[in-house]
């Protein structure tokens, strides 16, 4: 039997790919996945540990031995919801260091791959059309301008009460777009065969209504 359909989402920080891969998963009644809650855990419990962003080993043991759980009301790891804490400004960025890692990557990509389960999977992340998924079905390449992405980044970070600004934002967006595209292993690269959207100026429900014509186009093109 074929496996099952994925769609690959792939993108930059905060062009809204997470946001367009959970309603595209939400309107086919796909599993998804989000693949850099995994590098943020390992960021996570790094910082915790006072494991060094730099020590490649003991970065590659943590994700290897990652005791993490995904449930309906959050993610749990070590026994404890982390939900909110890796969503915090620090920990992306530090999960954004962690991700140059080889060895990192290669000890979570038979995590990610389990992921794949009937009816389908939708997926996002940075390299789930490259590296994790290169058969999947439809590929997207999200983005948008540094800084509609720091704008967005900023109202959220406002809404919580952070205290933030623009600069600080986009620097640190242009700073992890240079770590993420110029990383060894698996850089942030649209795949060859990938749509490219650019949620600049587009809202959320558009962009979402992209994709699944673009889906049920292909869905219509097995068929025929």
């Amino acid at each position: 039997m074929s496996e099952p359909p994925v769609i690959a989402i792939d993108g930059p920080a905060a062009s809204g790919k997470g946001t367009v891969a959970q309603g595209v998963a939400q309107a086919l009644g796909f599993h998804y996945l989000d693949s850099g809650s995994l590098y943020r855990l390992v960021a996570h419990k790094a910082l915790t540990t006072g494991t060094r962003l730099d020590d490649e080993p003991a970065l590659a043991g943590i994700a290897t031995g990652l005791a993490a759980a995904f449930r309906s009301d959050g993610i749990v790891l070590d026994g404890r919801d982390v939900t909110t804490a890796i969503r915090s400004a620090e920990a992306g960025a530090a999960a954004s260091r962690v991700a140059v890692f080889s060895t990192v990557r290669s000890a979570l990509l038979t995590r990610q791959r389990a992921f794949r389960r009937p009816p389908g999977l939708v997926a996002d992340g940075r390299d789930m059309g490259t590296v994790v998924f290169p058969d999947a079905v439809l590929k997207v390449y999200v983005t948008a301008t540094a800084e509609e992405r720091a704008a967005r980044r900023y109202k959220q970070l406002i809404e919580k009460g952070n205290s933030v600004t623009m600069d600080s934002l986009l620097l640190d967006i242009r700073e992890r777009d240079a770590r993420d595209t110029g990383r060894a292993a698996a850089p942030l690269k649209p795949a060859p065969d990938a749509v490219v959207l650019d949620t600049t100026g587009i809202s959320i429900e558009a962009s979402i209504a992209f994709v699944l014509e673009r889906y049920r186009s292909l869905e219509v093109g097995r068929s025929g």
